[in-house]
């Protein structure tokens, strides 16, 4: 895989503290680097539009558990057949079939799909889901993705509360995937907000660029969020990037998970640069179909969120929806032609602020 960490010229990065104290708050200054960010976009073409680039390695293209929600998780399944998925994020929940290994197993050989990656139950509203510490909580994660065949465990930081696990949380992420050979990919975040200062609730921090992780996911909406440059970002950290949730964002203070292209974040750009720069890993579709009143639509955001990938990645196939039998993987397609997508974002009421992950 090729090495990219070099600053695209033109663009500049979110500023970074000199100190190696972790501040609790700082300047709400996301939205600001949002709006600089997207104009540096509207003034700069950097998509190629003459060249369908595709990466020489192999990109999965999944479906989240999340952005079936609250649907269940052989609805997940079901979902991903139908439209033609390489295989399924599972968020582990309270919900126990979540983590039904007999389940997941029976439901992967029926609908041919691949559990890509299991979501660790490190969201503020799933503290003791799993087992009350924190670093047993991973271990049982990991080994419940190497039963269900996932190779990747994604997780967010932790909370400043969170003690011991927050203070040794880098090295600690290393020895448990280390113990267990599952690859644990840590998220960028984002810094809450009050009023004109940002409050930084995650540790060692939301942003993972200066933390010494071996491998990350990367989500679009939540650097809409954080007001990051998300193609910079992604240059920067290509070298560990293994996962990606695919989704956009509008740089709202809330956490939006619109389809991608909805949104105003280079989603776009950023995938042909994957794609240009021969990145080998997965990408996830996560995005909020909560609130969708209709079923049509909710599957129509699904087809044209893989649509959008499969164009981008320089895998586009004529062919949106598939069903279970006859399935064929988002890496064996290798064809032109664009699948038309329209925008159902309005029948989307509005996000009711709760984090997908």
């Amino acid at each position: 895989m090729e090495s990219s960490g070099t600053k695209l010229d033109g663009m500049s990065s979110v500023n970074r503290s000199k100190s190696s104290r972790k501040v609790y708050t700082a300047k709400n200054s996301a939205r600001s680097n949002f709006r600089r960010h997207r104009e540096y976009f509207d003034k700069h073409e950097v998509y190629d539009h003459d060249t369908q680039h595709s990466s020489e390695h192999t990109i999965r293209i999944g479906l989240s558990s999340s952005s079936v929600s609250p649907m269940t998780v052989a609805e997940t399944f079901a979902q991903a057949a139908k439209h033609g998925y390489d295989g399924v994020e599972i968020m582990v929940t309270h919900n126990a079939e979540t983590r039904d290994v007999d389940l997941i197993n029976g439901l992967a050989a029926e609908t041919g799909l691949e559990v890509m990656s299991l979501h660790a139950p490190t969201l503020l509203f799933l503290p003791r889901v799993l087992h009350k510490d924190h670093w047993e909580k991973l271990r049982i994660t990991a080994n419940l993705a190497k039963a269900v065949g996932a190779k990747t465990v994604v997780l967010h930081p932790p909370f400043r509360w969170q003690g011991e696990y927050a203070l040794g949380f880098v090295e600690g992420v290393r020895q448990v995937s280390e113990e267990t050979g599952v690859v644990l990919a840590v998220e960028n975040m984002y810094p809450w907000r009050a009023g004109v200062r940002e409050i930084l609730v995650y540790y060692p921090d939301w942003n993972p660029l200066d933390e010494d992780y071996d491998a990350l996911t990367f989500d679009f909406s939540h650097a809409s969020t954080a007001g990051m440059n998300a193609l910079e970002t992604v240059s920067e950290i290509f070298d560990k990037l293994r996962h990606v949730h695919l989704t956009d964002g509008s740089g709202s203070l809330k956490d939006e998970h619109l389809i991608p292209g909805a949104g105003t974040m280079p989603v776009a750009e950023t995938l042909q640069y994957l794609a240009k720069h021969d990145w080998s890993g997965d990408i996830v579709v996560e995005v909020n179909t909560r609130f969708v009143a209709k079923k049509s639509t909710r599957e129509q955001m699904l087809a044209d969120s893989l649509a959008f990938a499969r164009e981008h990645l320089g895998l586009a196939s004529e062919a949106s929806h598939r069903n279970a039998s006859s399935h064929v993987r988002t890496s064996e397609v290798r064809t032109n032609g664009n699948a038309a997508r329209e925008n159902p974002a309005s029948e989307i009421r509005a996000n009711d602020g709760q984090p997908n992950s």
